[in-house]
């Protein structure tokens, strides 16, 4: 059912203004610290004509369709209730590739995906797990976009790229912009593919933010992590940038994910200093609580940059004992 034809029914004229009916992605933002992750930037209208911008990441789509399937998926397809409906596939989960690709592939896909469910009959949109989905949190409220992806739209003639570099446009296309490549050429991504194509081809509805002021005033408070990776060959040290407070307490599956990407190495264990200078091994949520309280008390003693954990992370190969110095 389209928007139109719900919007022609009598109860959808009793929805309450503040459900959302319409969602799309407007970009996508990633989220740098101890785990890295992308988040999709949504602008939301409701029924009522407000509009406003929510941040989820798939997995959160991925747990909001889990719960609608729990409760409205029919037991057998072929069998419909008055409490069932038949919901729209999310795209599946992908656990190998790049991660800006992914989010950036999965776009169209969970635009269309947000168009067939705000599309189900009046009485599903009442549901409170979509609506609560939909709705904009304070610390949605509290977030602004960095810079919502500009919209280009072909209206001059199709464009038919040369190589494996430049895109193919057709007119009336909607191409997401990503960077300016020189005078003539932009980059964008359009039908899942990403390329350039000459400026002239398209209308920009958006400009791109200039270079010199993007992000003025707007700068990222980063916290320094300073980690040591030690092998039988040597030391290798590394200063990890994170968006985190100082004050914040990773958990250990996320410093063990994290030191994984960081080091390009799986087979490690995590371990820290204490006030003899000897190596503790790091096993769960407990241990950094205990590292944490025992690099406070060696503040005193260690003077380090105003932005950098009070504490260090010591790295090693889990297989390998032979770089302790101190029975683990």
């Amino acid at each position: 059912m389209s928007l139109q034809q719900l919007r022609d029914e009598s109860d959808f004229d009793q929805l309450p203004h503040n459900v959302a009916v319409t969602a799309t992605i407007a970009d996508i933002e990633e989220k740098k610290g101890f785990i890295d992750y992308y988040r999709f930037v949504i602008e939301v209208k409701t029924k009522g004509g407000s509009k406003y911008f929510i941040y989820r990441r798939y997995r959160e789509f991925f747990t909001l369709h889990q719960t609608l399937e729990s409760k409205y998926s029919p037991e057998e397809s072929d069998r419909q209730g008055q409490n069932t409906c038949p919901l729209p596939p999310l795209p599946g989960k992908v656990f190998l590739g790049n991660k800006r690709e992914i989010a950036e592939g999965r776009i169209p896909e969970l635009n269309t995906y947000m168009k067939r469910l705000l599309g189900l009959p009046a009485w599903f949109l009442l549901d409170d797990t979509l609506r609560m989905f939909f709705y904009q949190t304070d610390q949605d409220s509290q977030q602004q976009p960095r810079a919502l992806r500009p919209i280009q739209r072909v209206v001059m003639f199709d464009f038919r790229g040369n190589g494996k570099e430049e895109l193919n446009l057709k007119k009336g296309e909607v191409i997401f912009l990503l960077q300016r490549v020189n005078a003539d050429w932009l980059e964008g991504t359009v039908n899942n593919q990403t390329g350039i194509f000459p400026q002239s081809f398209v209308k920009i509805i958006k400009p791109l933010p200039d270079s010199n002021t993007e992000g003025e005033g707007e700068g990222h408070t980063y916290s320094c992590l300073r980690c040591f990776l030690l092998t039988p060959s040597g030391v290798d040290t590394r200063d990890v940038c994170v968006e985190e407070e100082l004050t914040t307490q990773p958990t250990y599956k996320d410093l063990l994910f994290h030191m994984r990407n960081v080091f390009k190495v799986n087979d490690i264990a995590l371990n820290y200093r204490d006030m003899e200078g000897d190596l503790i091994r790091v096993v769960d949520d407990e241990d950094i609580q205990l590292m944490i309280k025992e690099s406070r008390g060696q503040e005193s003693k260690i003077k380090r940059p105003v932005n950098q954990f009070p504490w260090e992370l010591y790295v090693t190969l889990a297989s390998d004992f032979s770089v302790y110095n101190t029975e683990l």
